[in-house]
């Protein structure tokens, strides 16, 4: 059984994962956070892609960052049970770079997500994500919407 304080730590990890690496664009997180081997299964369409090890997911939130340089994520609820630390987030950010070919729009983009992350002696060793791909490639023009969805 898990104590109360390693619980504690491992839901700070995952806040600060969302907070200051994705949000603020501290890359310096991943180096202190992030196993050499880490693993990241991404749910993205019918083919769930890998982002693997440090530099991955530094390339990842600089994806993301280049095209959004304003993205803010706030966590909305956390549990932790064990070694694993599953997050509800909320993101939003002004379109301003290039994403996936979709040039800057300038539109607000707002999308929610999950993070389950399992955490061994203080760094995520793997991490399933699953967010609302659809509904940000809808915001910035790369899919158009069919009957409400």
């Amino acid at each position: 059984m898990t104590d109360e304080a390693t619980l504690a730590a491992n839901q700070l990890i995952g806040r600060r994962v969302l907070l200051e690496m994705w949000g603020a664009g501290d890359l310096g997180v991943a180096d202190e956070l992030y196993a050499p081997d880490y693993v990241d299964h991404v749910a993205r369409g019918p083919e769930p892609s890998r982002v693997v090890g440090v530099e991955g997911i530094k390339q990842a939130v600089r994806l993301f960052r280049d095209a959004f340089p304003d993205l803010q994520y706030a966590v909305e609820e956390q549990m932790a049970e064990r070694d694993l630390v599953w997050t509800r987030f909320s993101a939003a950010g002004t379109h301003l770079g290039s994403f996936l070919g979709a040039a800057p729009t300038g539109r607000t983009v707002t999308y929610t997500g999950m993070d389950l992350n399992c955490i061994a002696d203080g760094r995520i060793v793997e991490s399933w994500v699953n967010y609302d791909a659809l509904a940000l490639l809808q915001q910035v023009g790369l899919v158009t919407p069919i009957n409400g969805f």
